[in-house]
């Protein structure tokens, strides 16, 4: 029958280019974006019950398991010196800081949310990083030293510029 006759749809495609098995198309979503999906939605019931972002944030920052905890500690505090009319809230369970809209500007996750070995700063669309036609919006952190504090000081000034 050949490739050609068993795939049938764009997913079929994508599980067949990416080597994802089957079974684990059928099961749904994997246990981390079930716990995504859940953050969500106590975040929704959380805002529209006017809860102290700030609070929210801590509180998250305060599950991670360290050397994330503490970095994502520091994190928080840069944040908010380089860019303090940002609002702190959760976003999908990890820390974010949002703009006068509401919308997400940046965030922050401990490796152990996904399984990775360093945590991630990212940067959504209404971060002003442009830069020529490429430009990184995610990084990847083990470490903070100095120098790296001041690089996300300046990131975060510039995304918010």
């Amino acid at each position: 029958m050949g490739v050609a006759g068993t795939i049938s749809t764009f997913g079929d495609c994508y599980a067949t280019l990416t080597g994802m098995a089957e079974s684990k198309r059928d099961t749904g979503f994997s246990a981390e974006e079930k716990a995504a999906m859940k953050a969500r939605a106590k975040e929704l019931k959380a805002q529209a019950a006017k809860e102290d972002g700030e609070k929210m944030v801590l509180d998250a920052i305060a599950t991670m398991p360290q050397p994330g905890r503490q970095m994502a500690e520091r994190l928080h505090i840069l944040i908010k010196g380089a860019a303090p009319h940002l609002a702190p809230k959760t976003w999908y369970g990890m820390p974010s800081y949002a703009n006068e809209e509401g919308k997400v500007v940046l965030f922050f996750r401990g490796g152990e949310r996904f399984k990775e070995r360093y945590l991630t700063l990212g940067f959504n669309q209404d971060a002003r990083l442009d830069d020529g036609h490429m430009w990184p919006i995610a990084y990847a952190i083990t470490e903070l030293t100095q120098e790296d504090e001041d690089r996300v000081s300046e990131l975060v000034k510039k995304a918010v510029g």
